[in-house]
């Protein structure tokens, strides 16, 4: 088992377009369906794989494009490191005084820690001045153990 990193920051309105953060509903719309809804059915199936846009649910990280992984460990104790290092780069940016409390950041570091050695996947999200967005994810892999299935990106 290893672990993948990802880090999205960007608008908070595009944080928030759920519709491309769903994977596609594994069936298409059946035959007769309204257009709109076939339409709407393709443009989530082409674009949830591709977008950089956090997943809703985690492990759906590993079926994005590779180049979005920002590391890759073979320890939850390496992967909570990259986190630390991300968490202490942002916590200036951080629009509540709440999340940018040393103490709170080492607690969401031990606890990412411990998921991870328990083969559960750590997300975090963040707003940011300006309104932005910061979310950052340890996803386990080979296999993950919400989504077995899923193949590890850095393969073919």
């Amino acid at each position: 088992m290893h672990h993948h990193a990802y880090l999205w920051t960007g608008p908070k309105a595009r944080f928030d377009q759920e519709a491309l953060r769903r994977p596609p509903h594994p069936e298409p719309p059946p035959p007769g369906s309204r257009p709109e809804l076939i339409q709407r059915y393709r443009e989530v199936a082409a674009e949830f794989p591709v977008s950089d846009l956090p997943p809703l649910e985690t492990a759906y990280w590993l079926i994005k494009p590779r180049e979005l992984v920002r590391g890759t460990w073979p320890t939850p104790a390496a992967a909570a490191a990259w986190l630390s290092e991300q968490l202490a780069a942002h916590q200036a940016r951080f629009a509540s005084d709440a999340h940018r409390d040393a103490g709170h950041l080492d607690a969401l570091v031990r606890s990412a820690a411990e998921r991870l050695t328990s083969g559960v996947d750590s997300s975090y999200g963040f707003y940011l001045e300006r309104p932005a967005y910061l979310s950052l994810a340890l996803v386990t892999c080979a296999p993950n153990r919400a989504r077995p299935n899923l193949p590890c990106p850095l393969d073919g």
